[in-house]
């Protein structure tokens, strides 16, 4: 083996042996002492080059079992629709059928979410971490922050406890007679981190989309932001939007066309 980057010729090896067929997918590997043997390296050596294929997304490791070949899952479409859905960042088609949220209350705002909020660092505020599941598999996470404000006081500080307990941002910030009138979305292409990709089910590394939401009231105060991460290998997402249509005019002021003319 080359002695400059051994990892990197491993992974290489094992790439061409996946690709040319000799396991095929869904189909488990030798361990990584049995590689590590094979190719004359140590076993961090077959460690890294496997965490470097996983990480591009060949292969997958499963706790107690072992590394096999990737299956390549189905890509759904992820609708987001114009009208919001029942809580922050929860996907509109193919929704979840399972979430798990955490919420932490004073937390001072970061100097990036205090700007997209238009309040000063440091600021009280709470933040909802969300993961949601569809089917059994991690579809996304979504970090919501709220300025305490707003909310302080009311029985509805907590998104997920309380009387509208997981029915979303719209209907908890109308109950204390705020109307939230805009959202703004400013999707990007992103890397997952390594703790994203741990909780997603994902190779650190893997292409998410990262979408930043913000919702304004009627005053254009900015009432929660949220930062939505969805793994693109799963899903892709849509965006939905209705059409506006206008009244028709009334037919005794609708101009005619002069006669002999279109």
């Amino acid at each position: 083996m080359p002695r400059e980057a051994p990892y990197r010729a491993v992974s290489d090896a094992l790439r061409a042996r996946i690709l040319a067929g000799e396991w095929r997918t869904g189909a488990r590997l030798p361990s990584r002492a049995r590689l590590a043997v094979e190719y004359g390296v140590g076993r961090n050596v077959t460690q890294r080059a496997v965490e470097h294929l996983i990480a591009d997304g060949l292969l997958e490791g499963r706790s107690g079992s072992g590394t096999y070949v990737r299956i390549p899952s189905e890509r759904l479409e992820m609708v987001r629709a114009r009208h919001l859905g029942h809580r922050a960042g929860s996907p509109e088609r193919g929704r979840a059928t399972a979430w798990d949220a955490h919420s932490r209350v004073r937390v001072p705002a970061p100097e990036a979410i205090a700007e997209r909020l238009g309040i000063g660092p440091g600021d009280p505020c709470v933040t909802t971490h969300y993961e949601f599941l569809a089917g059994g598999q991690p579809v996304q996470l979504s970090e919501s922050w709220e300025p305490m404000a707003v909310t302080a006081g009311t029985p509805v500080v907590l998104p997920e406890t309380g009387p509208l307990a997981g029915r979303g941002v719209v209907a908890r910030m109308r109950s204390i007679g705020v109307l939230v009138r805009t959202v703004v979305e400013r999707p990007r292409p992103a890397h997952a981190t390594r703790e994203q990709a741990l909780l997603l089910g994902i190779g650190a590394g893997d292409l998410v989309l990262r979408i930043e939401r913000t919702l304004y009231d009627a005053d254009g105060r900015a009432v929660e932001t949220a930062d939505i991460v969805i793994p693109d290998g799963r899903r892709a997402v849509v965006y939905e939007f209705g059409a506006d249509h206008p009244e028709p005019p009334d037919p005794a002021e609708r101009r005619l066309p002069p006669a002999g003319g279109r």
